[in-house]
This record gives structure tokens, C-alpha cells and sequence, in this order.
């Protein structure tokens, strides 16, 4: 405790444990709040001197204090729009969800299009929906479902025929239309294929995506997040969302500090940096700022789009069976061009946040990155490569030498049926031990950042933190099976401090916060989240069981859960 200021503080918590995230003094028995700021850290009688009359008290007996954590890649204005429209990302059943499609409609007779999404690609065989189910609960309405992960769709016969989608239609260079034999679409559409329908929908409005970025920040508070990097801004995939931020920034209602992800447009050039340096120059106002560019790679794995630099095997194991034994997966952007626009946006100040699912695309991005690096020099850009599913063994140094962020969504890193069924068989035995290697990197001098991808995942960081202790998922999570509560690849788990600092301090990093967020440390913002138990003891339970039972943001109360004392 240092630098100590004899007035009252505002706010005391004491009685439970405190993780500092902070090197310097990695634990302490209680905090003091002052002016937003943390005032004091150390042991409880010492900073019991630093209430008065008027200070509030929360006693906390048995509870961990955490720094805020802040997620690295989140989509919370889709969130939040998601949450409110046809939800399906609780559901694990083909006919819960067609029933609550069904439920939906009925209770939204007005609503246009079925919007909505969040269904689970192991619920379909080949993990691919078809119309006809969509059609027989909603025969007279589009409706247009988009996956968990965001790469593909559910469009019922309406709306592919709206969209004038047809067998003649040919599939877009960044994308796929599911077909049966006869070249008709079946109902599945994957990445830019989804641009087909979505065109013709009505198009989100702003007071919309306004209600859904509240309802977000709500439910991310209750997780205890308190910071976020929002992966895709200024672009027309949900509705542009800059202004919905800067609105909400300017009145104060963001109480979330928040780095927006301008959109790299995958079909334009380097024209496009004009843009976006304008809309950088606007895009700053209270707590957010518009300071990173996003530019998505490829695709994902189980739909085949993921850049591989092998091709994806055929588990069939004969001809004939559907499956392209050439197939390399995509590149978005061609990779020639990717360390020219690299290049250009980090000699514009910017920071590029990649999506990178396979082995290729991470190497494409590193590589665009070493360009860069050798072009502009050295810099504080903070460069970082979201997903990471597969990387090349060759490739994992790279990370630290060229102070690339490993930017890791720990969820997806057990053996759930998406990854039995979806991933593994397509991959191989060799290539699927490569997949998620957050110790491995960790070891060797990379900087860990943690998100969720929310809402292709749950936000909260108590689960996402427990599957990279654990690589396992609990018994109770829906969808699990025998092999999702296996330990996965076990030398790749990371211990508790660890996985708690990548979403803290490391997030915070990537955020160009970490001189004002990320530790409780003096001086820093009161961005703090109370867990209702002693996460690093041994006898708690799994981590996944925990709750946020507090969140403070800039020393406000942002989520209050009822087990909080207080005087």
C-alpha cells in the first residue's frame, strides 16, 4: 500500500480475498475506493483507517476479489439483439428448437422476417439444417437462423426464395450454399452465403441495435466484465454500430470502457483506409474508442472454410461421400495483399484484429504482421490474432518475437460433440493435438488475452476460465457427453492465476488499458468483479459453479447480486 491520502474513501471491501493480478503485490485482504480510483490495497486493519462517516462497507467473508475482467472478442450489440429476438443459444434439440421457433412466430404475428439464431451445429446431421423443418413452423414468414459461431444460417423456403436463391445461384467466392443432388439449396448457407439472403432483409435499425447494446451491457456486468473489445464496428453485418456506441458514450450510458473493431471490408482494398482513419478521428467519446481494424481470414473448421495448409481429410473413407479431399479451406483475403494492408493500417497507428481459425490463416496474419514489422519497425500496436484454433507447431514462437497477442476463446477447447463430430475426423490425429495451445504458448513468452466471441459462446469468464484449467467441460453443461468431461490435451492446461490474468490484465493490454485498468493497484480505475467463493481453493467445486455476486465500475455499482452485505 503506498501513497497513502488521509481523506474518507467512498468504498471499502474487506473480509475476503483479494487477487491483485498485479506482480508486485499479488494479494492483499482488502481494497479502498476513492473518486472512482482505487485508494489503497493491503491488509484489512490497515485500510480499515481509511473509512469515514460516510463510507460504504461491503463485507465479504469467504469471496474473491478480481480485478474487472474484460473480454478481448465480443459481439454485444448482436448480443443483446439476439437475446431479444428468436433465442436459441440455451437449446440443444432439434425439436426444442423448432418448437420454440414456433412459439416465437406465434407470439410475434407482426414481425416480418424470423430473426434470431444461436442453434448448435452437432444438433443436425453434418451439422446442417434444412428448410423443410424451418417451413413447417414457419410456412408463411423468411426466417433466417443464424448459427452459434455466426458462419452459417438456417433460411427456410420463404426467405431463399425472397433472396431468388435457387440451384442456377452459384456460390459467392467467400462462401457456400448447401445443395441436395439436384443443385437445390437444402437450407444451410456458410459465410458469404449468408449475404444472399441478408440483403433482401429489412435492415437493423439503430434504435434496435441501441436496446440491444443495454441489454448486453447488463448481462455482461453480471458476469463481472467491465471492459470489452467489440470485434466488429462500422460495419453493415448487424447494423453500424459506431454511433450506437459513441450515443451511448457521450450520455453516459456505457458504464463499460470499450475498444471498437472497425471492419476490414473482405472485398475492397486498401481504399478503404480512408474510412476508416475517419471514422477513427470520430469514433472517440467517453469510454469508447475506435482504435482497432478487423480483418477476418477465413472461416471456421466444421464447415470446411478454416485455411488449412493440408487438406481436410475425408472421414468417410470412400468416394462419394460429399466431402472435397482437396479442400485447403478459404483465404478472405488474398495473403499477398493481407501484408500490404497489414502494413498500411500499422503505419496509420492502427491495431489489426485478426480472425485466424487455421494453421494457414494464423501464418497468413503472422506473416502480414513480420512484414509490417520489417517495413515500420517496432511499435505499440498491439497487434493480435483472435481463435487460434489450429496453429502450426513452427508457428508458436512467432507470437512473442513479433509481439503478436494470442487472442484465445478458451470455451471452445474441450472435447464437446462439435469437436468429436465436426472437427476431429477432418482433421486427424496429428493436426487435432495442434488445436488451442494456450500453455504451449504461454511457455513460449506469448501474451494471453481471453474473450468468449459472445454470442457465438457464453460471456461468462467463470466457464471459459474453467475449461482452461480444466480442458473439460462439467457434467451439467447442456450437450454434454462422456469425452466433453475427459481432459483434453492436459498439457495444454493453464493454472488458475494464469487464465485469470489473460482475462484481466491481458485484455487490458490489448485494450491500451493496462496503465488504468486490468490489476488493483493504487491509483488505477475501480474496475472490479467479486466471485461468491475462494476460487484457488482447492475444496470450492468447479469454477463454472461460481458466480459473480459484484460488479464495480469506476467504483460504481454496475451488478448487485443479493448475497452482497454492505453498510
Amino acid at each position: 500500500m503506498t501513497n497513502r491520502d488521509d481523506a474518507p474513501t467512498d468504498l471499502i471491501l474487506r473480509g475476503g480475498r483479494v487477487f491483485t493480478a498485479n506482480p508486485a503485490q499479488p494479494w492483499a485482504d482488502a481494497v479502498a475506493i476513492r473518486g472512482g480510483r482505487i485508494a489503497a490495497v493491503g491488509p484489512e486493519e490497515e485500510i480499515g483507517t481509511f473509512a469515514g462517516a460516510k463510507s460504504q462497507v461491503f463485507d465479504l467473508p469467504g469471496r474473491l476479489v478480481l480485478p474487472g475482467f474484460q473480454d478481448s472478442h465480443c459481439h454485444p450489440p448482436a448480443g443483446g439483439l439476439e437475446r431479444s429476438q428468436c433465442n436459441l443459444n440455451d437449446i440443444h434439440d432439434r425439436q426444442e428448437y423448432l418448437r420454440v421457433i414456433e412459439r416465437y412466430a406465434g407470439a410475434n404475428p407482426d414481425v416480418p422476417w424470423i430473426r434470431g439464431g444461436g442453434w448448435y451445429m452437432p444438433v443436425f446431421p453434418g451439422g446442417t439444417p434444412r428448410r423443410e423443418d424451418l417451413d413447417a413452423v414457419v410456412p408463411e414468414r423468411p426466417a433466417l437462423l443464424t448459427n452459434r459461431d455466426g458462419h452459417g444460417a438456417w433460411a427456410n423456403s420463404r426467405a431463399l426464395q425472397m433472396a431468388g436463391v435457387t440451384a442456377d445461384t452459384p456460390d459467392p467466392g467467400d462462401g457456400r450454399i448447401e445443395r441436395d443432388p439436384d443443385g437445390s439449396p437444402s437450407g444451410t448457407l456458410h459465410e458469404g452465403a449468408m449475404d444472399l439472403v441478408e440483403r433482401v432483409m429489412p435492415k437493423t435499425t439503430r434504435e434496435e441495435l441501441a436496446k440491444g447494446l443495454m441489454v448486453a451491457q447488463e448481462y455482461l456486468h453480471s458476469f463481472g466484465i467491465t471492459s470489452w473489445q467489440d470485434a466488429i464496428v462500422g460495419s453493415d453485418m448487424w447494423g453500424d454500430t459506431l454511433d450506437v456506441y459513441l450515443d451511448a458514450a457521450r450520455s453516459g450510458a456505457l458504464t463499460a470502457r470499450v475498444v471498437g473493431a472497425l471492419w476490414w471490408e473482405r472485398t475492397q482494398g486498401e481504399e478503404q483506409v480512408e474510412g476508416l482513419l475517419e471514422s477513427r478521428a470520430r469514433g472517440s467519446a467517453g469510454r469508447f474508442k475506435a482504435t482497432s481494424v478487423k480483418i477476418m481470414q477465413d472461416g471456421v473448421l466444421e464447415n470446411g472454410t478454416g485455411g488449412m495448409l493440408e487438406p481436410y481429410l475425408d472421414p468417410c473413407g470412400v468416394e462419394g461421400c460429399g466431402h472435397d479431399r482437396t479442400n485447403r479451406g478459404m483465404s478472405f483475403v488474398d495473403p499477398e495483399a493481407l501484408t500490404g494492408y497489414v502494413t498500411r493500417l500499422d503505419r496509420e497507428g492502427f491495431q489489426v484484429h485478426f480472425h485466424a481459425i487455421g494453421d494457414r490463416a494464423v501464418r497468413e496474419c503472422l506473416d502480414a504482421v513480420e512484414a509490417a514489422v520489417t517495413a515500420n519497425g517496432p511499435n505499440d500496436n498491439r497487434h493480435h490474432i483472435a481463435h487460434i484454433q489450429v496453429i502450426h507447431p513452427d508457428d508458436l514462437p512467432r507470437f512473442a518475437r513479433l509481439g503478436v497477442v494470442a487472442n484465445c476463446q478458451p470455451l471452445w477447447a474441450e472435447l464437446d460433440a462439435q469437436m468429436v463430430d465436426l472437427t476431429i475426423p477432418f482433421l486427424g490425429p496429428e493436426r487435432s493435438a495442434w488445436q488451442y495451445p494456450f500453455a504451449s504458448l504461454h511457455r513460449s513468452g506469448a501474451r494471453l488475452a481471453f474473450g468468449s466471441d459472445w454470442s457465438v459462446s457464453s460471456p461468462n469468464p467463470l466457464e471459459e476460465i474453467d475449461i482452461a484449467v480444466n480442458r473439460s467441460g462439467p457434467p451439467d453443461t447442456p450437450g454434454a457427453t462422456p469425452d466433453s468431461m475427459e481432459t483434453w490435451l492436459p498439457e495444454e492446461c493453464l493454472d488458475l492465476a494464469t487464465a485469470i490474468e489473460a482475462f484481466t490484465i491481458g485484455s487490458a493490454f490489448v485494450n491500451h488499458l493496462d496503465d488504468v485498468t486490468g490489476s488493483i493497484e493504487v491509483g488505477k480505475y475501480a474496475d472490479m468483479a467479486v466471485v461468491d467463493r475462494d476460487l484457488f481453493d482447492p475444496g470450492v467445486g468447479r469454477i463454472s459453479d461460481a458466480r459473480v455476486i459484484l460488479t464495480l465500475a469506476e467504483g460504481e455499482t454496475v451488478f448487485l447480486g443479493p448475497e452482497v452485505s454492505g453498510s
